[in-house]
């Protein structure tokens, strides 16, 4: 049974920090890429970071890039979200997603319960 469980979030000043981290089991991670979503109030869920199985390609949504650092650690299966200067719409539930195949741009297939993050004064 996929299991995804993020930690890590909670409530930030604009321009702070938060990291963001996934445990995941019930698959071959080290065979799988990794993302994480984010779903704001009234919006879609959107993919903000993917990385590919071996790390050597990562993918970043225009909104975040320069801020947000995706990696993994493929031997203690957990994959990482970094996020430097928070922005207030930076504010939704984050997702940790496992992909359909070792490279993102295969889609993603699993979710997980979601993390909420605020960033607000």
């Amino acid at each position: 049974q996929v299991q995804l469980v993020e930690s890590g979030g909670g409530l930030v000043h604009p321009g702070g920090s938060l990291r963001l981290s996934c445990a995941a089991s019930g698959f071959i991670f080290s065979y799988a890429a990794m993302g994480w979503y984010r779903q704001a109030p009234g919006k879609e869920r959107e993919l903000v970071a993917g990385i590919e199985s071996t790390s050597r390609r990562k993918y970043y949504a225009d909104s975040v890039k320069g801020r947000f650092t995706i990696s993994r650690d493929n031997a203690e299966k957990m994959v990482y979200l970094e996020m430097n200067t928070l922005k207030p719409e930076d504010t939704a539930v984050y997702y940790c997603s496992r992909g359909r195949a070792s490279d993102y741009t295969g889609g993603f297939i699993s979710w997980g319960q979601g993390i909420q993050v605020t960033v607000s004064s």
